[in-house]
């Protein structure tokens, strides 16, 4: 699935300090998904190569991962989604957050290792406080595994403070 793209990716310009295992750029141990616009103007897009250690049964993906891909992608795409309807950069301040409020995974076939993973996901619907986002997960160009879920706009520094009971 080839999606040519000239956008620094959205984590970058949004979240150059992330530190989220999945999309944050200063975690080092992290998978460092990096979304962007798909030249359609509908679809967010990323691509992603699974390391050995993320094998399942033998020469396929761990459902775990893919879980993982899905979960930061869609929440990217809903926060793109946000920053377009609110016709701001996504470098712009305030910075705009979500959260998973439910993740969804269809596995339909497996996902051979040592394939690019090409996530593209959309807004399903409403862009509103909650907004569904469907992701769909490519090994090159086979259809393996369909997230549908929902992400919630918050303010991180609040979510934090009640986490910890402050």
């Amino acid at each position: 699935m080839a999606h040519p793209h000239s956008e620094k990716p959205l984590q970058d310009l949004a979240a150059p300090d992330g530190v989220c295992y999945g999309c944050g750029g200063r975690n080092p141990q992290g998978l460092h998904v990096k979304s962007v616009w798909h030249e359609d103007g509908v679809h967010v897009v990323a691509e992603h190569v699974p390391e050995a250690k993320y094998c399942g049964w033998p020469d396929l993906v761990y459902g775990g991962l893919i879980a993982m891909l899905v979960d930061c992608h869609s929440n990217w795409t809903a926060m793109a989604y946000h920053y377009r309807a609110e016709q701001r950069a996504a470098d712009s301040l305030p910075r705009m957050d979500c959260v998973t409020g439910n993740l969804g995974i269809k596995f339909i076939k497996p996902t051979p290792m040592g394939v690019t993973l090409t996530l593209r996901a959309k807004v399903e619907g409403e862009v509103g406080r909650k907004t569904r986002v469907i992701c769909e997960v490519y090994a090159g160009e086979v259809l393996t595994a369909i997230g549908d879920s929902t992400f919630v706009r918050v303010d991180t520094g609040q979510l934090a403070n009640a986490a910890h009971g402050r």
